[in-house]
C-alpha cells in the first residue's frame, strides 16, 4: 500500500473501539471510477472489510467523482484503510469484524424491516422501532432481546415574557410530533432514518400552536451497539413574546432490579465520572460486606442480601433512595451536579466541576441507556436530568438548551436610534459599521443543529469503558484521506500539501501556523461558547478595551465575512490537522444554520456580520453560499449539511423579492427587480450562485443547475468587459445574462467570498474558452497599474482595495499564462498589500493580565479576522500557484 493513499484516523491513533461505524468522504480523480459499486476497502494488513459505498458527486463525464464510504464497528479497528476500485466485495465476501460483546446475526449486517406503521433497524447489536407519526421519535432500543429505552421523544419549553423586577411569566411545555419518516439509506453497514416534524403542546384546550420544526436522523452501522442521532431545528418564534425556556431529547427507561443493583453514571471533567447506586451501599455505619461494596461500585450485581451482614440488609429500607439526579453546564466554566430522593424534598449537592462531557447513563443488571452530547460545554447551556431512577419506569432527559438557564431572548439589542431611512442607515454605516434596516434583526428561521449518541447497555459497563464511551460521543472517530491524496485527485481548487522545502516557505508556513493557534486560543480565551455562538469568531479588535468589538455594530461576530470558513478549510486540506478539521466544522455548523434563514422571506440569504448573528439587514448569498459548506458535506458525507445544501438550489429567486444594494445602487430611482431583469453583481451574486449549481449539478446531475452554470458562464464570456461589467441584468425564467451591457464596475469585494476558488474550479472542469479569457482579465488587470489598466479597457479600475487578498488573482493569472513577471509582480503586492500582515512583527502575542481585562488573554499587534483570513488564503494559492519562485 502507498502511504499517501492509506486513510487514516484524524486523530493519528485508531480507537480502542468502534462502537458506532464511521462514515468519511473520499473523491476520486477524474474519469478513473465508474460508480460506487467498484469500491471495496481493505485494513492495513490487506484484509477486506466490509463497506458502503454511495456517491456524493459525479464529474461531467458521469464518473464518480466523490463517494461516502461506511464501515462497521468493531472493536479492532484497523490504524489504516485502503479504498480500492477494484470492482468492489460484497459485503458476504468481506470479513464484517467481530465484537466480543455481541455476534452479527447476518452477514449482511444491519437489517430494515419496514411496515405500515413502523420502521425496526437490527445492527446485530441493537434493534430500534420508529413509529412512522406520533409523538416517540422511537418506540423501542433493545440489546440482547432486553429493552433498554422506550418512548424517545423530543421535548420543549416555552415562556411568554421575560419579567423586569417582580414580575412573573408563564411556561407551556411541548413534545414533538412526527409528521414523516423516511429511510433514506437501507445498509447493508450503514442505514439511516430521517425523521420530520414539529413541536406541539401537552396541554389539553391549549391554542394548538405548532412550532420548532425539526428534523432528527438516527444512524445504524453493523455490529453497533450505540446509534448516532442528529438533531435540527428551525427557530420560528415571535421574539417579542415567544422565549425558549428549554429544548432536549427525553428517553424512557425501565428498571427492575433492586434499588442498590441500580446504576448512576454521570461525567465530569477530564474523563471522571459520578458512579453511584441508586440506593448506596458505601460509607453507611455497618458494613454490607466487601464484596457488596465493590460489585455496586464496579457495577456488578452484588450478592443476594441473605449472603451480607444482616445489621445491614434488614435495615436496607432505610436507606434512602436517591430517584433524580441533574447536572447542569450553564457556562464553558461550570457544571453542577445534585440529586434528590423525591420531588417535593431537597435537592443536595453532590460537587462541581469545569466543563462536562455532556454524558450519563441509567443502568441496572439487565441492562440500561446511555447518552452523550457533542460539544455539550461548548454549547452551553446545557443538563442532564435522571428522574425516577427508584421507579419501574425512569427517564433520561438531554437538555440542549437547559432549563434552567436564562430564558432565550432573540429580541433586537437596540430600538433602532431613528434609523428609518436608507440615508440614516448609511450614516449609522459610517458610524459603527451596522447596517441596520427595522424588522430586519429578525431570528424567525435560522436554525441549529445538535449530534447526540445513544447507547444500549448490557448491563452496567466499567467505568473506563463509559468514558471511553463518552469521549467517543464528544470527538467521534474520523477517518481521512491524506492531503498528498486529496491534492493529487485535483479537488477545490489551487492549495497544495504544506511544504517547508526553503526558507521563505518556512517562513509562510510558520505565519499560517501562528494565525490558526492564535484564533484558536481566542476562542478559549474569550470563551466564544454559547448555544448560538459556537463555532464562530469576531470581526474586530479593540485595542483600547483589550477586547474584540463584540458591542459595536458590524465589527462583532464575522458571519463569514471575508471568508475564514475557506482559510479553515484549506489549511485543513493541505495540514491534514485534526484541531483545524474540528475548528472548521464547528465553524461551517454555525454558518450554515445560525447565520442562515432555513424557511421564510429571507430562505437561502444569510446574514452579514452583526452584533446579533441575525441582526445585520444585509441578507446576502455571499454567506449562506456552499462555497462554504461543501468542504464539510464532501468530506464527511453529512446528510445535515446536505440538506442545507439542498436549501439553496433555488436561491436565484431572492433576487426579486430582495435586492442586496438596495441601499447603494447607483440607478435605484429607475431600477425595479423584474424577472426578466434582475440586477445580479458578477462577484459575490454571480460566485454564490455558480457555487450553488454546481455543487447541486456534481450531486444530483440537476440539469437546471448546469444549464444555469454554464448558461451564464458562456454570458460572462459574451459581455464586452466580463468580470469587469460587476453587475449583469438576469432572466430568471431562462437562467441567463443579458450580454448587452457595456459598463465597467470593479469592487474589492467582488473576489474574497469564494469566487476566486469557483472560478478556478470551473476553468478546469468544463471548457469554456471565453469564460477562461474573462475570468483571466479580471485576474490580470486588478492589481495592474492604470497605465496597463487603461491600455486594455480604455479607463483605470476603480475599488482596488484588499492588495495582499488579491495577489491571487496576479499570481493565477501568473500561474495559466506561464508569465513570471507577473509572478513577481503578485509576491510584490502580497508584501506590500497586506492591511496589517505585511510585516513580522504581525505575528507576535503580548499578554494583556488582570485589572486591565477580566482573563489573562493574548493580544496581537493587530487583529481583524478580514485580514487573516485572506492573508491564509493568499498565502495557500500565491503557494500552490508561483511558489517555485520563492527560495
Amino acid at each position: 500500500m502507498s502511504e499517501n493513499t492509506l486513510i487514516r484516523w484524524i486523530d493519528g491513533d485508531a480507537p480502542a473501539e468502534l462502537s458506532s461505524g464511521t462514515t468519511w468522504g473520499m473523491p476520486f480523480p477524474r474519469g478513473k471510477v465508474a460508480g460506487p459499486h467498484q469500491l471495496s476497502v481493505r485494513d492495513r494488513e490487506g484484509h477486506p472489510i466490509a463497506s458502503q459505498a454511495w456517491p456524493l458527486a459525479t464529474w461531467p463525464d458521469g464518473s464518480l467523482k466523490w463517494a461516502g464510504i461506511a464501515l462497521p464497528a468493531t472493536d479492532a479497528p484497523s490504524p489504516a484503510y485502503e479504498v480500492t476500485a477494484d470492482g468492489g466485495a460484497s459485503p458476504s465476501e468481506a470479513s464484517f469484524p467481530a465484537s466480543d460483546a455481541t455476534t452479527v446475526n447476518s452477514p449482511t449486517g444491519v437489517t430494515v424491516t419496514e411496515g405500515a406503521d413502523a420502521i425496526t433497524v437490527d445492527t446485530g447489536a441493537l434493534r430500534m422501532v420508529i413509529s412512522r407519526s406520533g409523538s416517540h421519535l422511537f418506540s423501542s432500543l433493545t440489546r440482547g432481546g432486553t429493552e433498554v429505552a422506550r418512548d424517545a421523544c423530543l421535548v420543549s419549553l416555552l415562556q411568554d415574557s421575560i419579567p423586569e423586577g417582580a414580575g412573573t411569566a408563564t411556561r407551556e411545555a411541548f413534545t414533538g410530533a412526527v409528521t414523516a419518516v423516511v429511510l433514506e439509506q437501507n445498509g447493508p453497514v450503514r442505514a439511516v432514518v430521517r425523521l420530520e416534524g414539529h413541536h406541539r403542546p401537552d396541554a389539553e384546550g391549549s391554542n394548538g400552536r405548532r412550532w420548532l420544526p425539526f428534523v432528527v436522523r438516527f444512524y445504524f452501522y453493523a455490529n453497533a451497539r450505540s446509534v448516532r442521532m442528529v438533531h435540527s431545528f428551525i427557530w420560528d418564534g415571535e421574539a417579542e413574546q415567544d422565549f425558549l425556556a428549554g429544548l432536549g431529547v427525553r428517553f424512557s427507561v425501565p428498571m427492575e432490579a433492586e434499588l442498590h443493583d441500580r446504576h448512576i453514571r454521570i461525567a465530569g471533567a477530564n474523563g471522571g465520572f459520578l458512579t453511584e447506586g441508586v440506593r448506596g451501599l458505601t460509607g453507611l455505619r455497618r458494613d454490607p460486606g466487601e464484596e457488596a461494596r465493590r460489585a455496586q461500585v464496579e457495577g456488578r450485581p452484588t450478592p443476594p442480601p441473605a449472603d451480607w451482614n444482616p445489621e445491614v440488609s434488614e435495615r436496607l429500607h432505610l436507606i434512602p433512595a436517591w430517584n433524580d439526579y441533574t447536572l447542569t453546564q450553564l457556562s464553558a466554566d461550570g457544571f453542577e451536579l445534585r440529586k434528590r430522593t423525591a420531588a417535593g424534598h431537597a435537592w443536595v449537592g453532590i460537587s462541581g466541576g469545569t466543563r462536562s462531557a455532556g454524558f450519563c447513563s441509567l443502568t441496572d443488571t439487565r441492562g440500561g441507556f446511555g447518552v452523550g452530547i457533542k460539544d455539550f460545554w461548548q454549547s452551553h447551556p446545557g443538563q442532564l436530568d435522571i428522574r425516577n431512577a427508584a421507579t419501574a419506569e425512569a427517564s433520561v432527559t438531554a437538555w440542549l438548551y437547559s432549563p434552567e438557564a436564562q430564558p432565550m431572548d432573540l429580541r433586537f439589542y437596540h430600538d433602532g436610534l431613528g434609523q428609518d431611512t436608507f440615508e440614516e442607515q448609511l450614516e449609522g454605516l459610517e458610524i459603527t459599521y451596522e447596517d441596520y434596516e427595522p424588522g430586519f434583526g429578525n431570528a424567525s428561521g435560522i436554525a441549529r443543529t445538535h449530534e447526540l449518541t445513544l447507547f444500549a447497555y448490557e448491563g452496567t459497563p466499567a467505568t473506563e469503558s463509559l468514558a471511553a464511551d463518552a469521549a467517543s460521543a464528544s470527538a467521534p472517530a474520523l477517518l481521512q484521506a491524506s492531503p498528498e491524496y486529496l491534492h493529487s485527485v485535483r479537488i477545490f481548487g489551487d492549495w497544495d500539501p504544506v511544504d517547508r522545502g526553503t526558507p521563505a516557505r518556512t517562513e509562510l508556513e510558520d505565519h499560517l501556523d501562528f494565525l490558526f493557534d492564535f484564533y484558536a486560543g481566542q476562542v478559549e480565551q474569550r470563551r466564544w461558547y454559547g448555544f448560538w455562538n459556537y463555532g464562530d469568531v469576531m470581526h474586530t479588535y479593540d485595542h483600547d478595551r483589550h477586547v474584540w468589538r463584540y458591542d459595536v455594530g458590524g465589527y462583532s461576530w464575522d458571519n463569514s465575512e471575508l471568508s475564514p470558513d475557506l482559510w479553515l478549510w484549506y489549511s485543513y486540506l493541505r495540514s491534514g490537522r485534526a484541531d483545524i478539521f474540528r475548528f472548521a466544522e464547528a465553524m461551517t455548523r454555525h454558518t450554515g444554520e445560525v447565520d442562515v434563514y432555513h424557511l421564510g422571506p429571507w430562505r437561502g440569504l444569510g446574514t452579514r456580520h452583526n452584533v446579533q448573528h441575525w441582526g445585520c439587514s444585509a441578507k446576502q448569498l455571499r454567506i449562506s453560499t456552499p462555497a462554504y459548506r461543501r468542504f464539510y458535506y464532501y468530506l464527511t458525507a453529512d446528510e445535515r449539511t446536505g440538506d442545507l445544501l439542498t436549501e439553496l438550489v433555488d436561491s436565484d429567486q431572492n433576487f426579486l423579492g430582495l435586492d442586496p444594494v438596495r441601499k447603494v445602487r447607483p440607478d435605484a430611482d429607475t431600477y425595479r427587480p423584474n424577472r426578466n431583469a434582475l440586477g445580479v453583481g458578477l462577484g459575490t451574486d454571480w460566485g454564490s450562485l455558480a457555487a450553488t449549481w454546481l455543487t447541486d449539478w456534481e450531486r444530483t446531475g440537476n440539469p437546471r443547475s448546469r444549464d444555469r452554470l454554464l448558461g451564464t458562464m458562456a454570458d460572462i464570456g459574451a459581455l464586452k468587459y466580463g468580470f469587469l461589467t460587476g453587475e449583469a441584468l438576469y432572466d430568471l425564467d431562462k437562467g441567463r445574462f443579458d450580454t448587452g451591457r457595456e459598463l465597467i464596475q470593479v469592487s474589492h469585494l467582488s473576489a474574497v467570498f469564494g469566487l476566486v476558488e469557483i472560478c478556478s474550479e470551473l476553468v478546469d472542469l468544463v471548457q469554456d474558452p471565453a469564460f477562461e479569457r474573462a475570468w483571466l482579465q479580471y485576474c490580470r488587470l486588478f492589481l495592474a497599474t492604470k497605465e496597463e489598466q487603461v491600455e486594455a479597457v480604455g479607463q483605470p479600475l476603480p475599488g482596488i482595495y484588499l492588495t495582499q487578498a488579491h495577489s491571487r488573482l496576479t499570481a493565477y493569472a501568473a500561474a495559466r499564462l506561464d508569465d513570471p513577471d507577473l509572478a513577481a509582480r503578485a509576491w510584490t503586492s502580497f508584501a506590500e498589500g497586506g492591511e496589517h500582515l505585511n510585516h513580522e512583527s504581525a505575528f507576535t502575542l503580548r499578554k494583556i493580565e488582570p485589572p486591565h481585562v477580566l482573563l489573562p488573554v493574548d493580544e496581537a499587534p493587530t487583529v481583524s479576522t478580514n485580514d487573516t483570513s485572506q492573508f491564509g488564503l493568499a498565502v495557500i494559492q500565491n503557494l500552490a500557484l508561483i511558489g517555485n519562485q520563492l527560495r
